[in-house]
């Protein structure tokens, strides 16, 4: 992530295109959940639906004029959003643009800034493999891309590995590298800061969005960065410790304030509750596991009926589903639903959802493969041992101590759908106020476990239900859940 200052743009407010954290209340979001809109905001806000349509035919049309029969007649869909948010941030003069990265950094269309006030790289994982490599430290070097000569750039706590790798690719260029302190670090004595974001993980976030909020801050006022009093170089690799300093009362307001849909993110309706993370990495499924575990021991234990844990669950890619089921196992949950990231079967669904790439038929297949995995893992489940006795790795199975009931003594049943509506149809069975479908199809429930699902979860006191393994799957769930986020 870079922050990328034009001092003569005037004065319009920062913008921000791809995730960026520079409005505490709404950060952009990449790939979006609902709108493409999303992904290219002004002072928090998606861009109004006129001023999308109005810059996307501007840049459209020039770039028809200006083609040749050397090149594709047009950028690819990435490419073409990354071009128009540049152009918009331009013509509508903002004061600072916040920059995310698509897919890790060197080679990625967003990495034309040559002077950024600061770089950010945050906590690294395994993630388009067939781009970026097969293992962190291929991935760190992709990463260490976004450097740039004499530009302070910040990073968290990683894997040795990785992180040498980042200090190399800083150290070749000339680029100053500095390892954020935690949260705790920046904390007055008593007063803890409060997230917005829910999860351990989001500190680490916390704690890098702090520092090149800082930095920026720090470029405005012109106080050279390099002047900035830093710790001793960290015996971790080498690098020094970013400052630390107090956060001001708006900083403080916007970690607590932060809402970010899609991310650890709760929904209460009802008997259900519906937990929906957009995780698809193994690091990030882990984070997502953990944080599962706690709200669920936040919640008291109905009394009225029994409790229903569902999976709903997709994965896209080249990741590898089987990995990401696995850590999903040890939450024990009664039923396990997949289905592809198509709102409705109809194919005049939302478009801004639609991937023109792959057929209904390569999807669903992709589904049922998620089934077969989920059913080989319920064979192979651990015994109850391994609930109580807790793990001497620190990565092994106590991290993911999960059972908030006993484990089953039978498999857990699934499901595969054609679409989001459909599945959310059977979960709710008509019991959350707000999705409200018209009548499903005549016999879309007549499979022997949807038929005897539907009156485990008619009866169910409390039903909570996991959505993660794709942001894709996740905003087509929102769509329908939260309305009002399609208008």
């Amino acid at each position: 992530m870079c922050l990328w200052k034009k001092s003569d743009w005037g004065r319009k407010g920062p913008g921000a295109r791809e995730g960026s954290p520079d409005d505490p209340r709404s950060p952009g979001s990449s790939p979006h959940l609902v709108q493409v809109r999303e992904r290219i905001r002004i002072n928090g806000q998606p861009i109004s639906p006129e001023l999308f349509t109005k810059h996307f035919w501007r840049l459209y049309h020039r770039l028809e004029e200006t083609k040749d029969g050397s090149h594709a007649p047009m950028p690819a869909y990435f490419r073409f959003l990354t071009l128009m948010a540049f152009h918009i941030f331009l013509q509508e003069k903002v004061d600072l643009a916040v920059v995310e990265v698509g897919i890790g950094g060197a080679y990625d269309c967003t990495n034309i800034i040559r002077k950024p006030v600061v770089c950010g790289v945050s906590s690294l994982g395994i993630d388009h493999t067939s781009l970026l490599g097969d293992t962190m430290e291929k991935i760190a070097w992709q990463k260490g891309g976004i450097f740039k000569p004499g530009v302070p750039a910040f990073t968290v706590p990683q894997p040795d590995g990785p992180l040498a790798v980042l200090r190399d690719r800083a150290q070749q260029i000339s680029c100053p590298l500095y390892l954020c302190p935690p949260l705790e670090a920046l904390e007055e004595e008593g007063r803890p800061l409060m997230l917005g974001l829910e999860g351990e993980h989001q500190r680490s976030n916390a704690a890098l969005a702090l520092q090149l909020a800082h930095c920026w801050l720090q470029w405005q006022d012109h106080h050279d960065i390099w002047e900035l009093k830093v710790s001793s170089p960290n015996t971790w690799w080498q690098l020094p410790l970013a400052p630390r300093f107090q956060p001001t009362s708006r900083m403080q307001h916007g970690l607590r304030d932060t809402e970010w849909p899609g991310r650890t993110q709760v929904l209460r309706r009802g008997p259900l509750t519906w937990y929906l993370d957009g995780a698809h990495t193994t690091s990030s499924v882990q984070a997502c596991v953990r944080w599962f575990h706690q709200s669920l021991q936040r919640n008291e234990r109905p009394s009225g009926g029994p409790e229903v844990h569902v999976l709903l669950f997709n994965s896209t890619g080249d990741r590898d589903p089987a990995a990401l089921l696995k850590l999903l196992q040890p939450c024990q949950f009664d039923y396990a639903v997949f289905c592809p990231n198509l709102t409705e079967v109809s194919a005049t669904s939302n478009a801004d959802q639609q991937n023109f790439t792959v057929t209904l038929d390569q999807v669903l297949l992709r589904c049922l493969q998620h089934q077969q995995h989920w059913s080989c893992l319920s064979e192979k489940q651990a015994s109850p041992d391994l609930w109580n006795t807790p793990s001497t790795e620190p990565d092994g199975p106590a991290s993911l101590l999960l059972a908030p009931h006993p484990p089953h003594p039978t498999n857990t049943s699934s499901l595969v759908f054609s679409c989001i509506s459909h599945a959310l149809q059977w979960i709710s069975q008509g019991r959350d106020p707000i999705f409200q479908p018209p009548s499903p199809p005549k016999g879309l429930f007549s499979h022997p476990t949807a038929s005897s699902g539907a009156s485990v979860l008619r009866e169910a006191a409390a039903i909570h239900v996991l959505v993660t393994g794709s942001l894709h799957l996740v905003g087509g769930v929102l769509r329908l859940l939260e309305p009002s986020l399609s208008q």
